[in-house]
């Protein structure tokens, strides 16, 4: 990101901080971090400042918060809560840029579990609890003064974070019997998501409500923290290993795992017991420059990249660069390293179909698809038999052309948004050309159609893995016959085709055609197709200019020049199939899903992925 306007200079911008939010957020830290360092209580402004905020439920981006060992911040005597109390302030005033939904510290907030310890920590927790936001904690072995499970009874701990704190908060869902074991639930990305917040030490009990946890939400996604787990990359502890085959094996809700206690952060990745990947994550930074300074860890989900971007930051030392930062602070103002700074790629929908598939979406029949001004429909629900019905009713139906003895064949792969659930398979190849492809029938009225007033242009369309530029490059998706020459339009090359939709030996669709205002080729260019993915492309006209869309999302390469019309004359169209000097010159090597011409400008909301 641009960084040429951020306000900090000197020591700040030394410094470095990576992202443009991070310094957006410095003024208030800085006040609210120095105030409270010095002992000086901070004005209740400072932290309503950040406004009155609600997570973004819907939106497929969201942040989850973690927050490790604290402990040394408070320890007896040597008690410093600005360091927590800047990471909180800081969740607030970047929670709705981050839209950040929840917090979950990892256990060990403090030394030695003392009551003067927890009321402190306590005491900074309040800044969440008075504004509404979610978050769990959990017991770390230096928040009990026994190393026993979680039947260890009463403690400084459970009068201080027990379930009674969190029982009317937002995100709570309950605790079990013991009290040191919580869960929480909270939606994002228009879902319900659950963190399962243990005790570092679980009993048989501990163990059996954790599961009946997961039993009464089978649906939810889980991310489970505790204290320890992960001792090192790719390393489990023999706790953690018992943790793994008594509970997170068997359930393949828990698609992620956060834990605390060893240092330096490390990571690790098993499969469970359903061949699915979990993520095992170790943080803490309690060896680092002032205990850790309360360093954060951020989890940005992004559901339609299918990644988690994950970013360590101090906001404490953040907050301090305007004052100018000592040499250590420079060094932990963000943490960069691989440990630290990473993206994890998961397919949440591949990742989550095991307890709660994505049901497809079901075929719509071609009635629906009719919309007003439709010219021609063609779909592919079976095997070609001769000849394509155009179930326009416009008589604009297809006959198979074959090529060198090429055929056609059929498959059920279709885009999870195509109306119908079928494809046709093209076999193109040049050098020699062989294949086949589909074609109007003369007497179709679609050959002497030139849309003065408009039209869109639908296609759905994947590419095998083993497409090749060498024998398979500028195909037709659509085309149509008849060459700028014929149409007396000389401009340019006379012998290119009056229209084709086609893939450059770069995977790029063109839409390339010869307007009725222009002598020469209109052109508009999409990016890069992915092999193995479905697509949709769709060419918009509204009688003066022409847009290319992929995906429903418009292209760059889009020309402002006036485009009125199509050129014929009066000449079949193609499916799968370009022409030069109007010979047959290429055929797609691909799928074809359901193809539509409608003579008019639709909207995105009206394609057929709709």
């Amino acid at each position: 990101m641009c960084t040429s306007h951020d306000p900090l200079q000197g020591e700040a911008a030394q410094a470095g901080a990576g992202r443009r939010t991070f310094l957006r957020a410095t003024a208030l830290l800085g006040a609210a971090a120095t105030a409270a360092g010095a002992g000086v209580a901070v004005p209740a402004v400072a932290e309503a400042s950040a406004g009155s905020r609600r997570p973004d439920t819907e939106s497929r981006r969201f942040t989850l918060a973690v927050m490790p060992d604290t402990q040394y911040l408070f320890d007896g005597p040597s008690i410093d809560p600005a360091p927590v109390e800047a990471s909180l302030r800081y969740l607030l005033d970047q929670g709705e840029e981050d839209n950040i939904v929840f917090l979950s510290h990892l256990g060990d907030l403090t030394q030695n579990g003392a009551v003067e310890e927890f009321d402190a920590i306590s005491r900074a927790f309040r800044i969440l609890d008075r504004r509404g936001v979610g978050y769990s904690v959990l017991a770390g072995n230096h928040d009990i003064t026994s190393s026993t499970d979680d039947q260890r009874g009463a403690s400084p701990y459970l009068d201080a974070f027990g379930p009674q704190r969190f029982k009317d908060g937002p995100t709570f869902g309950g605790a079990s019997p013991d009290g040191y074991h919580t869960y929480h639930l909270f939606r994002a990305a228009g879902r319900e998501w659950l963190v399962l917040a243990l005790d570092w030490r679980l009993s048989a009990k501990g163990y059996a409500w954790a599961k009946d946890v997961l039993a009464a939400h089978p649906k939810t996604p889980v991310v489970l923290t505790t204290h320890e787990l992960v001792v090192d990359d790719d390393e489990l502890s023999s706790y953690g290993q018992q943790l793994w085959d008594q509970l997170v094996d068997d359930h393949d809700q828990i698609f992620l795992t956060l834990n605390g206690h060893y240092w330096p952060a490390g990571r690790a990745i098993r499969k469970n017991a359903a061949g699915n990947e979990v993520h095992l994550h170790l943080t803490n930074y309690q060896n680092r420059y002032f205990g850790g300074a309360a360093m954060i860890r951020l989890y940005h989900f992004d559901l339609d990249r299918n990644v988690i971007d994950v970013e360590t930051v101090s906001p404490w030392i953040l907050g301090r660069a305007g004052k100018g930062l000592n040499e250590l602070e420079r060094q932990e103002i963000e943490l960069s390293g691989d440990a630290d700074r990473f993206s994890v790629d998961i397919d949440f929908a591949d990742r989550f179909a095991g307890f709660d598939p994505v049901p497809a979406r079901p075929a719509r029949p071609a009635s629906q698809l009719l919309v007003r001004g439709t010219a021609a429909y063609w779909r592919f629900d079976s095997a070609v038999a001769g000849t394509v019905r155009d179930l326009s009713g416009n008589g604009n139906d297809l006959t198979v052309v074959s090529v060198g003895g090429g055929t056609l064949g059929w498959s059920a792969d279709h885009h999870p948004d195509q109306p119908a659930h079928g494809s046709l398979e093209f076999t193109g190849y040049k050098s020699p050309l062989k294949g086949a492809y589909l074609q109007t029938i003369s007497s179709a009225p679609l050959n002497r159609a030139t849309f003065e007033d408009g039209y869109t242009i639908e296609a759905f369309f994947r590419l095998p893995a083993d497409w090749d530029p060498g024998h398979h490059a500028w195909a037709g998706v659509v085309s149509r016959r008849g060459t700028g020459g014929a149409a007396g339009k000389t401009g340019d090359d006379p012998d290119e085709p009056v229209a084709t939709l086609s893939l450059s030996n770069d995977r790029e669709p063109q839409w390339a055609m010869r307007p009725l205002n222009q002598e020469g080729i209109a052109t508009n260019w999409g990016q890069e197709t992915p092999l193995e993915t479905w697509c949709h492309l769709a060419v918009v006209n509204d009688g003066r200019h022409t847009t290319l869309y992929v995906d429903g999302c418009p292209v760059v390469r889009n020309p402002k020049a006036a485009a009125v019309g199509i050129t014929s004359v009066g000449e079949p169209w193609l499916l799968g199939g370009y022409t030069y000097a109007d010979k047959i010159d290429q055929i797609l090597y691909g799928r074809l899903g359901d193809v539509r011409i409608v003579s008019r400008a639709l909207p995105v909301s009206s394609f057929m992925t709709h």
